[in-house]
């Protein structure tokens, strides 16, 4: 394995390296050496590329959270019509909630040290509010808002659900959360 300046992807497998751990062990059992270990490493490496855990933790969940914005900017991009975009909320419920243990145990984390530090607490907005900008490629700002929390907590649901429930309770959610305003009353 290249060592230093001939091995340019080394920060890369540290990022990735950590976000495997804390998907497996939780942000607790993180730790610089399990890291090091896990992107095979030497341990000096971790202080040449990051200058503590608490650097690392913010640039891996940036980066986790910037995978979840690609796949609503990629679904939502795709639509055209407003029925499409339906389509799109739904199938991002039903992607995020898919069984991905990972995503759901990272998500979970992350949330957890938001409520507790400022600097997650505003990576998290951040992810929402970039999620809510893809939805308003189609929505109104106050629709976009109740879709993108509607999408995290059906996903959250469905994930930990023993009977998971099927898309048309989705589709109707969405149906629902989109009439237009007139129609609401």
């Amino acid at each position: 394995m290249a060592t230093g300046q001939n091995d340019p992807e080394r920060r890369e497998r540290i990022i990735a390296a950590a976000l495997d751990l804390i998907a497996e062990e939780g942000v607790a059992g993180t730790s610089h050496r399990k890291v090091a270990a896990r992107a095979g490493v030497p341990l000096g490496s971790m202080t040449y590329h990051f200058d503590g855990m608490g650097e690392l933790l913010r640039e891996a969940f940036t980066r986790f959270s910037g995978g979840i914005v690609a796949v609503f900017e990629e679904r939502l991009g795709a639509a055209s019509t407003t029925d499409e975009a339906r389509e799109a909320v739904a199938d991002l419920v039903h992607h995020l909630s898919g069984g991905n243990q990972r995503e759901l145990v990272l998500t979970h984390e992350l949330y957890t040290l938001a409520a507790r530090e400022p600097v997650y607490r505003e990576l998290t907005r951040e992810w929402m509010r970039r999620s809510r900008v893809a939805l308003e490629r189609h929505f109104d700002p106050a629709t976009a808002r109740q879709l993108d929390a509607m999408i995290e907590g059906l996903s959250i649901h469905r994930a930990l659900e023993t009977e998971p429930h099927d898309r048309a309770l989705t589709v109707e959610a969405i149906a629902r959360i989109t009439r237009s305003p007139c129609a609401r009353s």
